[in-house]
């Protein structure tokens, strides 16, 4: 949530600077985000998540809207492929095993209202990018989302990690992590895969201890979805997204293949 808010901040670089400071040394505050710790104290001044990130988008001049996908208090876990269920998020890469599915607890959570009003009268839904089973699949895992995310008539693209991501999509291929949305969700979820198509260099990826993600593009199509093919990478951290590059080419998506009715 903070990261969101930041990105669509209006506001004073020093601001954007400040809101992603993470404190060091070895006081009680090390390891924490000066953004994190202000929304925390947001929330408990008003008493309602919802509210407290509508108060910090005034402070941050946000263009848009930021809306949690639920207001109440959960953890993910996950079941790994050898049976085993690790319980919260941080710890779910550090076991480095296969992951079959992952889980909220409690498992029945409420949806902002906002939040499936939101989808249901979006022109576009992008999935991602993003950590596919840490920071992706909480949202669709709360009641209603997948839901509302199936019967909604915005086109639906689901951004692809340019490289794998250790302990959670460990030599995971473009069709693998879209599968694995699939198996959580049903399918109707996404309509397009958008891959990064750009060589990166064995010398980064041996420096990053990850691997490009693999684009198997008749898998990608056997699950229904159309597959999208871009330079995306950036050119100042190869294992990321440029953002102009990426949002160049959403739009495209977005105004090419969307609903001719609403543009």
């Amino acid at each position: 949530m903070r990261n969101c808010l930041v990105a669509l901040a209006d506001t004073e670089p020093l601001m954007e600077k400040l809101f992603q400071y993470r404190f060091e040394g070895s006081t009680a505050l090390a390891g924490h985000s000066f953004g994190n710790l202000f929304i925390a104290a947001m929330n408990e001044v008003t008493g309602d998540m919802e509210t407290a990130l509508k108060e910090s988008s005034k402070v941050l001049a946000v263009k848009g809207r930021v809306i949690p996908a639920s207001k109440e208090s959960v953890r993910l876990d996950a079941i790994m492929q050898d049976g085993t269920v690790v319980e919260g998020e941080s710890h779910i890469p550090e076991v480095r095993k296969k992951i079959r599915r992952v889980q909220l607890f409690p498992k029945k959570v409420n949806a902002v209202p906002a939040a499936l009003e939101a989808i249901e009268n979006a022109d576009a839904i992008i999935l991602g990018p993003g950590s596919l089973y840490t920071s992706i699949m909480p949202n669709l895992l709360v009641e209603g989302v997948a839901q509302a995310l199936k019967h909604s008539k915005a086109i639906k693209i689901y951004i692809c990690n340019v490289m794998t991501q250790p302990g959670e999509t460990d030599k995971y291929t473009a069709s693998m992590h879209a599968k694995a949305i699939l198996d959580h969700t049903g399918k109707g979820t996404i309509d397009y895969v958008l891959v990064n198509s750009t060589p990166i260099s064995p010398e980064f990826c041996e420096s990053v201890n990850s691997q490009p993600v693999e684009i198997d593009d008749e898998k990608i199509n056997a699950l229904g979805m159309g597959l999208i093919k871009a330079d995306l990478s950036s050119e100042t951290d190869p294992g990321r997204h440029d953002p102009e590059k990426l949002c160049r080419e959403v739009m495209k998506i977005v105004y090419e293949m969307g609903p001719r009715t609403k543009f």
